[in-house]
């Protein structure tokens, strides 16, 4: 079995990367060159999203025993575990999930819960920081936004992550925040036309905010953008959630 024996392995340097969503919970296991082993797993985020319905799934991802999996065999031995999730975290407790529940995960020791369940090291991100770690390439000032559930946002100098800032959480117009006009439920009801010109002036508040030298953009509505794109903004693959997981364990 995988993940409770990991740490037993010698010399394995294998990551299980956990990527939380508000729609879906992802995972995989990275080798030490930062390569997915396997491919992405992946079930549906339950609802009502409270960490007692989220953390066995997302224990079940890593030993097969999710339900709803194709694959029931377990994730490869790993020994480390490296997370991304949707919200405010520091030092392995969750202070905030807006697309979750707030108020069900605030206080939350979620490197704890999984540590001690996995029998591996945790160390967690938000989301779109962690998605960031994959994509920039270290030149300059350089910012990642996601668009799924909610809007994120990640800021990068030179290839090191600043502080996480919860830009979706400010006001972006008529009072709302991004979050409100940008996140998946506001592009089903407006329609992808009016949501990608929200999404244009998003994209232009940030250039004045940090004059950005390479803007990436992430998520799963990162496939419903028409905009036609400059060369300092590049779209990227969802798959970066999980590849971004291999820089939490780097010196």
């Amino acid at each position: 079995m995988g993940s409770p024996q990991a740490d037993q392995a010698p010399g394995n340097k294998n990551t299980l990367a956990i990527d939380i969503g508000g729609s879906g919970l992802k995972a995989s296991v990275l080798d030490e060159a930062g390569n997915m082993v396997v491919p992405r797993r992946r079930v549906p985020t339950p609802q009502p999203a409270v960490p007692e319905a989220v953390v066995p799934l997302l224990i079940g991802l890593a030993k097969g025993t999710a339900p709803g999996l194709e694959d029931t065999s377990p994730l490869p031995d790993f020994s480390r575990i490296s997370v991304g999730f949707p919200g405010v975290v520091r030092g392995g407790k969750v202070l905030t999930a807006p697309n979750l529940s707030t108020e069900a995960w605030s206080g939350f020791e979620l490197a704890k819960a999984l540590s001690d369940a996995l029998g591996a090291p945790v160390r967690m991100l938000n989301d779109a920081d962690m998605q960031g770690l994959a994509a920039v390439n270290g030149n300059g000032v350089e910012m990642v936004i996601t668009l799924g559930t909610g809007f994120g946002t990640a800021l990068y100098e030179n290839g090191r992550l600043g502080p996480h800032l919860e830009i979706a959480h400010i006001p972006f117009r008529k009072g709302e925040t991004y979050d409100q006009h940008l996140g998946n439920a506001a592009r089903k009801a407006v329609g992808n036309k009016k949501w990608n010109k929200r999404v244009e002036k998003a994209i232009a508040n940030l250039r004045t905010l940090t004059l950005f030298d390479h803007l990436y953009i992430g998520g799963g509505n990162a496939k419903k953008l028409t905009l036609e794109l400059p060369d300092d903004i590049s779209v990227i693959d969802n798959s970066a959630g999980i590849l971004g997981g291999i820089a939490l364990w780097r010196d």
